[in-house]
């Protein structure tokens, strides 16, 4: 069952990360990543996930997971193996007593379980969405503090 979990995280990975607009343009993508299967199998594992077609800003029609159809694209992609050795964690920031954490697609929820259950004295709380999280910190807290204790959190994971 491994196999298979895996090859369904590669594949999320692969479509949140690439504008891939064919099945053939998805199993050359998956064989780069060291994982071969069939077109059937393929077209399975895209409707367990509930793949969909939309138009990119290109005006192309690619891969999308449900209630993801804005992914950003990145220039230079890394591999899905790369990403999936690496947190979800990609970036803070801060205005006032509010912070905003921005993830990988899909790890907002599990970070901020994390956060709250990390018993961070200097956060109130956390609100998830599926690649941010909106923190609150307590009034005049050290955010340095803030930033150790999140790193200490998160380097837990």
């Amino acid at each position: 069952m491994k196999k298979k979990n895996d090859r369904i995280e590669t594949l999320k990975m692969l479509i949140s990360s690439k504008e891939l607009s064919s099945q053939e343009e998805l199993l050359r993508a998956l064989k780069k990543e060291g994982i071969k299967i069939t077109q059937g199998t393929l077209s399975r594992d895209l409707k367990q996930l509930k793949v969909a077609k939309a138009a990119s800003m290109s005006g192309n029609y690619i891969y999308v997971l449900p209630n993801e159809t804005m992914y950003r694209r990145v220039a230079s992609p890394r591999t899905a193996r790369e990403m999936l050795q690496t947190s979800g964690f990609l970036a803070i920031n801060f205005s006032g007593n509010m912070g905003v954490i921005k993830t990988r697609p899909g790890y907002a929820s599990s970070i901020a379980y994390n956060i709250d259950n990390g018993n961070i004295e200097d956060i109130l709380g956390t609100i998830a969405g599926d690649d941010t999280i909106f923190i609150v910190v307590k009034e005049e807290c050290d955010r340095d503090n803030v930033l150790r204790s999140l790193n200490e959190t998160l380097a837990r994971m």
